[in-house]
């Protein structure tokens, strides 16, 4: 009698496949992220990385690719993957170094005079932005003081007979009612 194929198995049987955590439990020193890292310092991996971008056809090409438009954050995501991937450092080690390789980057463009994007997206700190009125909704429910104590100072800036801003709908009034 011959054994089942895997195939044949895995429709016997529902607990045929691989338990959760096996891969915790195998050996993956053959790739160079399951060895131990080459810089388990942060100031040991920039040094590193600043050498590597000290060489001068390294500068030339980022100089070219923040020309064109690559954004700095890109860049770094790129090397943090790279040098995961290829052992130089652990994950932890190269967001430890994100923020200052990426200032170092910006200030490698000031001094070239090359034009560059920090962030990928331009507008990144505009786009979530809330309006007031979903703040107001907010402040209602988890600070009801302060919200009492603003409310109580607008009325007693339109009883100054200052005016509102042209945004907040007289009719209505600056906060709304519950009811409504």
């Amino acid at each position: 009698m011959a054994l089942p194929t895997t195939d044949e198995r895995a429709n016997l049987d529902l607990l045929a496949s691989a338990p959760p955590g096996i891969s915790l439990t195998q050996t993956n020193t053959n790739y160079p992220w399951g060895n131990p890292p080459r810089h388990s310092d942060p100031d040991k991996a920039m040094t590193a990385a600043i050498d590597s971008l000290e060489m001068p056809d390294t500068r030339a090409n980022l100089l070219k690719l923040l020309f064109a438009g690559v954004s700095i954050e890109s860049l770094i995501e790129g090397f943090i993957y790279s040098g995961f991937e290829s052992g130089k450092f652990s994950l932890d080690t190269g967001l430890l170094i994100k923020g200052p390789l990426g200032l170092y980057m910006a200030n490698m463009a000031e001094e070239e005079g090359v034009p560059y994007r920090l962030f990928e997206n331009e507008d990144v700190f505009d786009e979530d932005e809330l309006d007031d009125a979903h703040v107001l909704k907010v402040m209602k429910i988890n600070n009801p003081s302060m919200f009492q104590l603003l409310q109580k100072k607008a009325r007693e800036a339109v009883r100054k007979g200052k005016v509102l801003p042209k945004n907040v709908d007289q009719a209505k009034g600056f906060i709304e009612r519950e009811s409504e």
